[in-house]
């Protein structure tokens, strides 16, 4: 039986559809990258902002055409939205035979040799939406097939304990739920032997791990451990909270070779009213004093960061402070979102919603002066010689890589121009030109 899987969403589900992959490969099915030539074609869906519901609708409408007009038999939606909406989506997707929601990814093979048993489904699709607290996160012995080349994502943790009030991820994820460093351990040792060069560690809030064991501020005892192993290779922590970044994990990244000087840390907001709107537990003030820190302590830091503008309630005012305080701490990477509203969020009740028009002007005035920021930050970084890891050839003598300070998917992308390199290793190279994203240079 041939499967093809498409993925939307974060690194975090690109790890669930990993997991799903590792089963239907265990029950003997064959993995293929074109959906013409599937017997079932799997959707991974993403359902937390609108723009996320609108892709996953989107693409399962194009994979449906798979199916009425190719050799598609069944149509597997899995993940946020069937999470989110449960039975009612059912009705809105009459070609779709089965939903599978966060927390019933291991139960995939079963649930389409299932379908296959019956040679189709009766009546409606069929709904499958275990309980996401029920669920242990991902474990060493989860069958799973990277997809992502020389890095991978390990998954630390699952769910949120926080209650950010934009957000819906408690309810689509459940409860945060930390897993043994035993455990992540041994599934980096895999990764590792399997040829993975970088490992980001990825959770709701990877600052967060150890809380809901009672034992808060242990990340640093994971990439302690990860550490041992990975002599050579690069160690990156993802979506780490302002409140929970601890000492011991700032010195790891200072000290430690193989954790990158990077931070990624999603401040959302820089005005103290609406931070606190969002349910954010901190300030300004703390947030200043955070990034001043790490500039000081750790060499040649990167600071990543993430905003929402657009918040209910959000005045011109408000905006012109986060504007300022960008602009202030010069940020090396950032992205930016206009508010998403609906009614299963908290925030939804709170008065003054801002115009979409307005929000977008916003986010455009941030973008234009992160641009600004990132061109004259990465020209500072011409004739500097950095290790970069090489990801792909797409021509002869030309190469693709990243520097650590360059995080997959989000951030820009170093331009290798030599011969011979290899595709998984990592080389010197001197930098020789930048644009506002992207640099470029010649193997050292």
């Amino acid at each position: 039986m041939n499967i093809y899987l498409v993925s939307l969403g974060c690194a975090r589900n690109l790890v669930d559809s990993e997991v799903m992959l590792g089963h239907l490969t265990e029950a003997r099915c064959t993995i293929i990258d074109s959906p013409e030539e599937a017997d079932v074609i799997v959707v991974n869906t993403c359902s937390f902002i609108t723009s996320a519901v609108d892709e996953s609708i989107d693409t399962i409408l194009e994979m449906a055409e798979y199916k009425s007009k190719g050799k598609c038999r069944y149509l597997v939606v899995a993940g946020c939205l069937p999470q989110r909406f449960g039975e009612d989506a059912v009705p809105e997707f009459p070609e779709v035979d089965l939903f599978l929601g966060t927390g019933g990814y291991e139960r995939i093979a079963e649930e389409i040799n299932r379908l296959m048993a019956v040679d189709g489904r009766v009546g409606k699709a069929t709904c499958v939406l275990p309980d996401p607290n029920s669920v242990s996160p991902a474990r060493t012995d989860s069958p799973r097939v990277t997809t992502t080349g020389p890095l991978a994502y390990l998954k630390i943790a699952e769910g949120c304990n926080r209650h950010c009030t934009y957000c819906i991820i408690p309810t689509l994820r459940g409860k945060y739920r930390s897993r043994s460093i035993e455990d992540i351990t041994a599934e980096a040792q895999r990764l590792l032997d399997g040829g993975v060069q970088e490992l980001n560690l990825v959770a709701e809030s990877t600052t967060d791990y150890g809380e809901d064991l009672g034992e808060p501020g242990k990340l640093s005892q994971v990439l302690s451990s990860l550490s041992e192993i990975a002599t050579g290779k690069w160690l990156r922590f993802l979506y780490a909270f302002p409140d929970t970044l601890d000492d011991a994990t700032i010195k790891l990244a200072a000290e430690d070779e193989a954790v990158c000087a990077y931070f990624d840390i999603p401040i959302q907001h820089a005005s103290d009213p609406i931070i606190r709107k969002m349910g954010r537990q901190y300030t300004q003030e703390d947030l200043r004093v955070l990034f001043t820190r790490l500039r000081a302590e750790v060499p040649g830091v990167a600071l990543r960061t993430t905003l929402i503008v657009g918040f209910p309630g959000e005045t011109e005012e408000d905006f012109q402070t986060l504007l300022d305080f960008i602009t202030e701490v010069e940020f090396d990477h950032l992205g930016v979102f206009t508010y998403c509203d609906s009614e299963e969020q908290a925030s939804h009740v709170l008065p003054d919603h801002v115009d979409e028009e307005v929000a977008q002007k916003r986010q455009d005035t941030i973008m234009a002066a992160q641009e600004e920021i990132s061109a004259r930050r990465n020209m500072a970084r011409v004739g500097n010689t950095y290790r970069v890891l090489i990801e792909e050839n797409p021509e002869e003598g030309v190469f693709i890589g990243r520097t650590f300070f360059q995080a997959p998917e989000v951030d820009g992308l170093t331009f290798v121009y030599g011969e011979g390199l290899t595709v998984g290793a990592f080389v010197d190279v001197r930098i020789t030109d930048a644009i506002v994203y992207d640099l470029s240079g010649e193997v050292v």
